[in-house]
């Protein structure tokens, strides 16, 4: 699949920031963060956030930080590598010391279940609504523990395709949704069901991130992009067809205006689950790293952790609307919706009958400018009345990237191997210049 096209009209759509967003960066250099390799964040419904590092827990509340090795030293350069909130329990996977629970004032640790069962290097936590805890091992399974009884399950005595768990969700027929490295696994209790790239079109077999949406779509983070699954069908967003801007998704997480924001190693980037992207690259608007997880505070405030540059935060963001100018109504061909037809009109002068006159050219020796991209194969098409032109490709910097001195109206013109960015396509015929502007991703 190719990158998608996107056809606009010079005039057709104005951006608008609803209000100020920032960006706030804490490390171990400049707060009380303890570890710059963040590996879990949480908040609660108190205001804390709570964040895990290779080098222990820390709670954040009112610009202030707590390192809880301070009270708990078995946390003290212990990875704690998942966090989930139970009322006011916090439950704490950690790589040596299992899964320890904390309400506030008591610790309670599960030293003998932990030794029995091999549960170190705790890699997720889900809770069921029941208050079942279903517990993602890596190495060593699949732990369900009801708060008295612990059970265990493992590629070699059940169904799951593998012991080396990566993530868990739980959806709302209280099914498990369970990633590992060969596959993604569902577990209703009693049967199994699984998805791997030899029995349906998810893209890459390891699953390293999942979330499930108001309607119970899952959405599915793997090594080589982001899938839509609603039982049925399958969605797949990459770098190739969408802004996404990185394949390996190690994070998801639903904000409350039900936008899926994703953590990749190439940046972060925010999806409204129907057509439209924001991203913030990695060597951009952000430091060159991998983002490997995502929180929302109660306060609507984004939370990604990552692997050496610390915690970073985005605050007062609103996903920008586009609207449409009065011309946007007729841009778009009613036999085809991907087609764009665009005459350029600098003067914005109208004759009586409200046709558009541009310079001294009468409306009807214009050249009609049509575009129309062929998704599938990674080409544009060019129509208009002349037989030839001079098109030319502009980015948004205003630099000429590519011209095609003697196009023939209605042949191929590649477009696979485009960078991603707003183009304007100038097309230079002998009755004027026409432009039609799109934007590739």
């Amino acid at each position: 699949m190719f990158r998608h096209l996107i056809i606009i009209s010079l005039f057709t759509l104005t951006a608008l920031t609803v209000s100020a967003q920032k960006w706030t960066n804490y490390t171990e250099k400049n707060s009380g963060l303890i570890g710059n390799n963040i590996l879990a964040v949480t908040s609660d419904n108190r205001g804390n956030l709570w964040v895990g590092s290779t080098q222990g827990l820390n709670k954040f509340k009112d610009g202030q930080w707590t390192d809880y090795a301070d009270f708990n030293e078995k946390l003290k350069n212990q990875f704690v590598n998942c966090l989930v909130v139970e009322g006011n329990t916090l439950w704490i996977g950690t790589d040596d010391y299992g899964v320890i629970e904390f309400n506030g004032n008591r610790w309670f640790e599960h030293a003998e279940e932990t030794h029995r069962l091999n549960m170190k290097y705790i890699r997720d936590i889900a809770i069921d609504h029941v208050g079942v805890k279903w517990i993602g091992v890596t190495l060593s399974g699949f732990v369900q523990y009801d708060g008295v009884n612990w059970n265990k399950y493992t590629a070699s005595d059940s169904e799951l395709l593998s012991d080396f768990i990566l993530c868990v969700v739980i959806d709302n027929r209280d099914r498990k949704w369970i990633g590992t490295n060969d596959g993604l696994c569902v577990f209703d209790g009693r049967r199994w069901l699984s998805y791997t790239t030899k029995n349906s079109k998810i893209p890459h077999n390891i699953v390293l991130s999942l979330a499930i949406d108001k309607e119970n779509v899952k959405w599915i983070g793997t090594l080589e992009g982001l899938c839509r699954f609603d039982g049925e069908n399958w969605k797949i967003y990459n770098t190739d067809n969408c802004p996404i801007p990185g394949n390996q998704i190690n994070d998801l997480a639903f904000d409350r205006e039900g936008h899926l924001w994703m953590a990749t190693e190439g940046g972060v980037a925010v999806f409204d689950c129907n057509d439209h992207w924001d991203t913030f690259r990695a060597g951009d608007q952000l430091p060159r790293c991998m983002f490997q997880n995502v929180t929302i505070d109660r306060m609507g405030n984004i939370w990604f952790g990552t692997d050496d540059k610390g915690l970073w935060c985005l605050s007062g963001y609103q996903m920008r609307k586009t609207v449409p100018a009065e011309v946007a109504e007729n841009s778009k061909s009613p036999e085809n919706p991907e087609h764009s037809e665009v005459s350029e009109n600098p003067s914005g002068k109208r004759d009586a009958k409200g046709n558009s006159k541009s310079g001294g050219n009468d409306t009807e020796t214009e050249d009609r400018i049509k575009l129309t991209p062929n998704l599938e194969e990674g080409y544009l098409t060019i129509t208009m009345n002349s037989p030839q032109a001079e098109v030319t490709f502009i980015n948004s910097k205003g630099e000429k990237v590519r011209t095609v001195p003697k196009y023939q109206t209605g042949s191929h013109i590649n477009i696979s191997k485009m960078k991603k960015g707003t183009y304007t396509v100038r097309v230079k015929t002998s009755t004027g210049t026409r432009s039609v502007k799109f934007t590739l991703k």
